[in-house]
């Protein structure tokens, strides 16, 4: 036994430790082999020395493996059954383990599982209720103002239910336009998650925009037009729209300051489009009725009046849109949004480019009055001696008409400073006259 120990300590020529490095390389192993074996000298390399070498050192370790495995065995057997029976009791205790946790996790998909899904369930009926009670209050919302607005409208146009013993009641023009721009700004809100989402997808709603809100709104805009076009507070000359009283003239510039906001709430374009047309008749029907008189002088004096009382309305229309503010539209959103101008008026001169409306009104009279003056000398006849004789008389009556309509009605404005139009004026006549 000694001996045995003796011979299974005694040192091995082979190094075990170089095979058993990390970095061992065979290619560098066998460089070295080669290089030991050989001279470096010599041309023809010997490969069977080192090859010997080799196959040696195998046929050793070989040796060794087997006298190892021999001597042994029982113990590795013994080692190997120890570990099978250890497997064998780790693996009844893993499928034990197993077999809990399956139990586990079918309780747990019975009790949280299927439970989820039923909760998940819920959760969706109660989203899509949800989102029907938020379509049910838009809609509901929205028939509250559409009564309100049938209500409205039947206090504009003084007809209907209880409104029937009333009169025209033209303030409820703005609150109409007020409820109309609530209406679209609901309708409008249609993104994801805002008040107005799938709204306009009820047929209600459908019926609500096409029976009330649109006719509703061309309504109020023609009517608004209407008041607009119709405006007349000069005295001047004899018009069936002309107040009389000054309870009339104040019922005239309300009624005329509620048109002009419903135009603006409803569109700001609108308005500029209102007041440019009622400008735009103004100079056309001066223009006509001037360009009659001047060619038959007898008219000239009832003409020229008429042409001043037009100046005169839109000297009192200049003066209710300077002292009219914008207003605020009906939104949450436009608390804290700046009105870029100060009145109404403002716009409208900027779209005119014109520092105020009666030079525009004379300005523009005079620049379409030449040429006609002119057609009409150039014709010649006993209109045209008349106008030569009758030259001064003519100056002084187309001044005058400036200067009284500059004033506004009742004379509200002085009439100094519009000096510069009534030569344009005068010289647009006269001018022709002296050639």
């Amino acid at each position: 036994m000694a001996a045995d120990d003796s011979s299974e300590q005694a040192p091995s020529y082979i190094d075990y430790e170089a095979f058993l490095d990390p970095e061992f390389s065979p290619t560098a192993f066998a460089n070295s082999l080669v290089i030991a074996t050989n001279n470096p000298s010599d041309t023809p390399i010997d490969l069977s020395t080192p090859l010997s070498r080799v196959l040696f050192d195998i046929q050793e370790i070989d040796t060794h493996i087997h006298t190892l495995t021999t001597k042994s065995a029982i113990p590795l057997l013994t080692h190997t059954k120890e570990q099978a029976t250890a497997g064998e009791r780790i693996v009844s205790d893993v499928e034990a383990q197993v077999a809990s946790l399956t139990d586990g996790y079918e309780r747990l998909h019975k009790e949280v599982i299927q439970r989820h899904e039923e909760a998940d369930q819920v959760r969706i009926a109660v989203e899509r209720l949800w989102e029907t009670v938020k379509i049910g209050r838009a809609v509901g919302r929205c028939l509250t103002m559409g009564r309100q607005l049938e209500t409205q409208m039947a206090e504009v146009s003084g007809s209907g239910g209880v409104a029937a013993a009333k009169k025209e009641d033209h303030r409820a023009m703005v609150r109409a336009s007020n409820t109309l721009i609530s209406i679209r700004q609901l309708l409008s809100a249609s993104g994801s998650g805002e008040e107005g989402e799938h709204v306009s997808r009820v047929d209600l709603i459908t019926y609500l925009q096409n029976s009330v809100v649109g006719p509703s709104e061309s309504s109020l805009r023609n009517r608004a037009q209407q008041i607009i076009r119709e405006f007349s507070m000069s005295s001047l000359a004899s018009s069936s729209n002309a107040p009389t009283t000054y309870a009339q003239s104040e019922e005239t510039k309300s009624r005329t300051t509620s048109a002009v906001l419903t135009l603006q709430l409803l569109n700001p374009q609108l308005l500029l489009a209102a007041l440019q047309a009622y400008l735009r008749t103004s100079l056309t029907s001066s223009l006509a009725s001037i360009t009659r008189a001047l060619d038959n002088l007898s008219t000239l004096d009832r003409t020229l009046l008429e042409v001043a009382a037009r100046c005169q309305n839109i000297v009192a229309i200049e003066s209710l849109l300077d002292t009219t503010k914008p207003p605020q539209p009906p939104s949450p959103d436009s608390q804290g949004v700046k009105v870029q101008s100060r009145n109404l008026l403002e716009p409208l001169l900027a779209a005119l480019d014109t520092s105020s409306l009666p030079s525009f009104f004379w300005r523009s009279l005079a620049e379409g009055l030449a040429p006609r003056v002119s057609n009409l000398m150039s014709r010649g006849g006993v209109s045209a001696r008349a106008l030569r004789t009758q030259k001064d008389k003519v100056r002084d009556n187309v001044r005058d008409c400036v200067l009284r309509g500059s004033q506004g009605p009742g004379g509200s404005k002085s009439a100094s400073g519009w000096e510069r139009e009534a030569a344009v004026m005068v010289g647009s006549v006269i001018g022709s006259l002296a050639r």
